[in-house]
């Protein structure tokens, strides 16, 4: 067994270097040439695999983590206590033998210029953003593998303004780089939060997978009774069904803090001992996110390729529509420049002029009118390329689901390049690229997916369960 976990473990960093391998070479160099991306595609998956915990500023998502990690990582409270984005990351530099606690702690400035880290690109979230984004390391097993990000709790009333910030923007773009999302809701406030609302119906469906988000009922321990528990459990799965638009009612883990009931009496655990509490299972789900980062990996490659190669489509398609309407516009001013020059020519020769001045005067015609239907040409393409812009949708075919939600995350990214070069660049060059991006679309997604069949062959996945 020991001989297949090392294996295992050689085989799954080998695909997972391979799969980064792929990315860097061939997606983006492409993506930051047709502005699909403005930092290497790759800087967001080379770290570890990430955990985002979000929820209403009492659902209890620092009391998870600290149980979690055995320590009081997070300050904890029934008001909101902490208004920052935090990146919760192992230190290996310390034993796990000494006292588990927080070893070093950097403010946002610093992390989000360390190329260590996949946060580039919330610099562009500004400085206000930054003063609320920090990193604490730990000294815990738990965090040997992964990394958990704390967010400031949802609210009904605050709004950008009063943060300073885009919350949502910040939320999606972290939730691009989770392998799991934990959404947390306490029994005060089953859904009914504004930013709640937002994110589950907005943010997180145009930036991340179903699959990858969990539903939470915490803090359980605080209903009066069972008929209070199952009063606010059927008032979050009709407000999920009524956010999400779900016809089936998505997977609702009721969990709760075993410390905080045992600072109760023992009558006031009641049905809690009739109910399974799910923070272990969360807490494996959690440790089994280094087995399902590499699957999303591979999704992130098919994602990617696929949306590169919709939008080289498009720019392709760009091209050849502009090609055709330079032609005929070509064909038009020729075929006009003929007929006056023509005309010219007849009516010279046949007014008593010898045929070399005729033919003189009708080339010299040919030759003036073209270099006018030259200039008028000219007006006509960049009168044509508004038109197009206006058109974008002509571009490009949407025959089912997939390619419209690709299309819409790539439109806005095509029309600004598009006007950006004003439609002058290579179609030699977008096809090339077009080839290469196509080439990772339909094979090395492909193996890397037969990779993975393997790896799971080896050995089940408790190797990636390493709680204590």
């Amino acid at each position: 067994m020991f001989k297949d976990n090392m294996y295992k473990d050689n085989y799954i960093n080998s695909l997972r270097n391979d799969i980064i391998e792929v990315v860097e070479e061939y997606l983006s160099p492409v993506a930051l040439n047709y502005g699909y991306s403005e930092v290497p595609l790759e800087s967001g998956i080379k770290w570890k695999p990430i955990v985002l915990l979000i929820g209403n500023y009492s659902s209890g998502k620092s009391t998870l983590i600290n149980e979690f990690l055995g320590c009081e990582v997070q300050m904890t409270g029934q008001a909101p206590t902490d208004d920052s984005f935090t990146i919760i990351t192992g230190d290996s530099h310390t034993s796990s033998d000494e006292e588990t606690r927080v070893t070093e702690e950097r403010d946002g400035k610093v992390l989000l210029n360390d190329p260590e880290y996949p946060f580039e690109s919330l610099k562009k979230h500004g400085q206000k953003f930054a003063s609320h984004f920090r990193l604490k390391k730990v000294n815990s097993d738990f965090l040997n593998n992964i990394a958990i990000v704390d967010t400031p709790g949802m609210l009904d009333s605050i709004s950008e303004r009063d943060r300073g910030y885009n919350y949502q923007e910040v939320i999606g773009d972290i939730a691009q780089l989770a392998d799991l999302i934990l959404v947390l809701f306490d029994p005060h406030k089953a859904g009914t939060v504004r930013e709640a609302h937002i994110s589950l119906r907005e943010t997180l469906p145009e930036r991340t997978f179903e699959e990858r988000v969990h539903y939470v009922l915490n803090r359980i321990d605080e209903c009066s009774s069972l008929t209070d528990l199952l009063q606010v459990f059927g008032t979050l799965c009709w407000n999920l069904s009524q956010i999400t638009g779900r016809k089936d009612i998505p997977v609702i883990h009721l969990s709760y803090s075993k410390s905080a009931v045992k600072n109760k009496t023992l009558n006031d655990e009641g049905f809690l001992k009739h109910l399974d509490n799910r923070h272990e299972k969360l807490k494996e789900t959690v440790l089994k996110t280094p087995h399902s980062h590499l699957d999303n990996l591979v999704s992130f490659l098919e994602l990617h390729s696929t949306r590169i190669s919709h939008l080289l489509e498009t720019l392709i398609n760009y091209k050849k529509k502009m090609k055709r309407h330079n032609f005929k516009t070509f064909i038009r001013g020729s075929v006009l420049s003929l007929f006056i020059s023509g005309f010219a020519g007849c009516y010279c020769f046949f007014g008593g002029y010898d045929s070399e001045i005729s033919a003189l005067v009708a080339f010299s015609s040919f030759s003036f009118l073209m270099f006018l239907w030259t200039i008028v040409a000219k007006m006509f393409s960049s009168k044509y390329h508004d038109t197009i812009l206006s058109e974008l949708d002509s571009l490009t075919i949407l025959n089912n689901q997939t390619r419209e939600d690709s299309w819409n995350s790539i439109k806005g990214i095509a029309e600004t390049y598009l006007k950006k070069t004003k439609g002058k660049f290579s179609l030699k060059k977008v096809k090339k690229d077009f080839s290469s991006i196509e080439y990772v679309d339909m094979n090395e997604t492909k193996e890397f997916r037969e990779g993975i069949s393997e790896v799971t062959s080896i050995h089940p996945d408790e190797k990636f369960l390493q709680m204590k």
